[in-house]
Formats: structure tokens, C-alpha cells, sequence
């Protein structure tokens, strides 16, 4: 999934999420509430405040990114994986504690 792609299933543009992955700007609630939905996965563990997914088993963001294989049908490449793992630490560096 491209960056592009990304933003259009979240509702911004390629550049907010390229923001979000260098840790110039942080997802609105909206979008996080969007990205967990997206990714299947919780805001909760999502924003690091469960150290479960809603599986219940823990795992690190890196595992749950590892083992996403498709989105919609489409496969996820590893390219697609850092661009996730990039946006999702950025927004975890940045958060209000």
C-alpha cells in the first residue's frame, strides 16, 4: 500500500501521511480512529495504551505489521510495512503522555 493509497482510505492527502511518518505532524483522532480500523487493530494498542491487540495476545507493533499480508484483497509489500511502521511510531513519538 502506497502512501497515497493510505491516505485515500483515511481521508488525507500523500503529504499529511508522509508528516506523520517523519514526525512533522500528528493524526487527528478521526485518523487514528481510521488507521486502527484500517490496520484491524485498536486506538487503544494502536497509541501504545494496551499492550494487546484485540486478539488478546501480545505483540509489538513490529509483529502485527510483519504479519499483515493484504489489505482489501490486495498484498501488503514490505515497502508498505515501513511506511505503516514509520507512521505509527511517528504518531507514538509525538503524543501527548
Amino acid at each position: 500500500m502506497s502512501q497515497t493509497e493510505l491516505g485515500r482510505l483515511v481521508g488525507v492527502s500523500q503529504t499529511t501521511i508522509t508528516a506523520w511518518e517523519n514526525n512533522k505532524a500528528e493524526p487527528t483522532s478521526g485518523a487514528v480512529t481510521r488507521l486502527a480500523e484500517i490496520f484491524n487493530i485498536s486506538t487503544d494498542y494502536l497509541l501504545g495504551s494496551k499492550k494487546e491487540n484485540i486478539d488478546s495476545k501480545e505483540k509489538t507493533v513490529d509483529e502485527l505489521i510483519n504479519q499483515m499480508q493484504q489489505y482489501e484483497g490486495r498484498p501488503i509489500t514490505d515497502a508498505d510495512r515501513e511506511t505503516i511502521r514509520g507512521i505509527i511510531k511517528g504518531y507514538l513519538n509525538v503524543r501527548p503522555n
